[in-house]
């Protein structure tokens, strides 16, 4: 039942593009963290500068414990931003800070791929847990798990590239807005375009790990199915 797995080779690749895009984002965020901002400003002044330019008043802004664990909460409202953003005066805390900000008013104008990532969260979170349990199932118990395993992984797959456009986005609105608001000055709205370019990368490489990951899976039951 366990043989050479000639296509494995592509979850290497996967790993070695996340890896390398892991590595960029911690970089240029260390880089541009040591640029302070002209304006003084922390990462929570401006993000609640930029929520109340935009009229929004009833999304909040907290702390959250670690480094770049920075995310909007759609369900509380609530903007919370890591140690490393929140009290830091960096055009790196500030961009990523900004890119929060975007989520948030992403979600005040019900933005559609928004809305259509959040309808997939849970049919995702299901596939990510179960996926590959049904596949191992199915090499002992039957064919039809191995396809359903592979479906639900494809999910994944789709999360994820649903995914992209609403990163890509956030981070188009929050360049713009700093400019705007006057919260940075046009060369480190320059730089602070160098972190979140970097960190979108990031999606774009698990994206790509992913899609990977489904061409194997669907490689190797297209080879049992032929076997069988």
């Amino acid at each position: 039942m366990f043989y050479y797995d000639p296509y494995y080779i592509l979850v290497i690749i996967g790993v070695i593009i996340s890896m390398i895009a892991s590595a960029r984002v911690s970089g240029t965020f260390r880089k541009f963290d040591l640029v302070r901002s002209r304006t003084g400003m922390t990462g929570a002044e401006a993000a609640k500068r930029l929520l109340q330019a935009q009229g929004i008043y009833d999304v909040s802004v907290q702390r959250v414990s670690g480094e770049l664990t920075d995310h909007y909460d759609p369900r509380d409202r609530v903007l919370r931003l890591s140690d490393s953003t929140f009290g830091s005066t960096s055009v790196a805390a500030i961009g990523v800070a900004a890119h929060e900000c975007g989520h948030a008013m992403q979600h005040a104008e019900n933005y559609m791929p928004l809305t259509l990532r959040s309808a997939l969260v849970p049919v995702a979170n299901f596939g990510s847990r179960f996926s590959m349990l049904l596949i191992i199932a199915g090499l002992f118990m039957g064919q039809f798990l191995v396809e359903a395993g592979i479906l639900l992984f494809s999910a994944v797959v789709l999360f994820q590239i649903v995914t992209l456009p609403v990163e890509f986005n956030a981070s188009s609105r929050a360049l713009r807005l700093l400019g705007d608001n006057g919260i940075l000055y046009e060369e480190e709205v320059g730089m602070t375009k160098k972190v979140l370019r970097a960190a979108a990368l990031t999606y774009v490489a698990s994206v790509l790990a992913s899609i990977l990951q489904l061409l194997r899976l669907v490689l190797l039951y297209g080879g049992r199915g032929r076997r069988d």
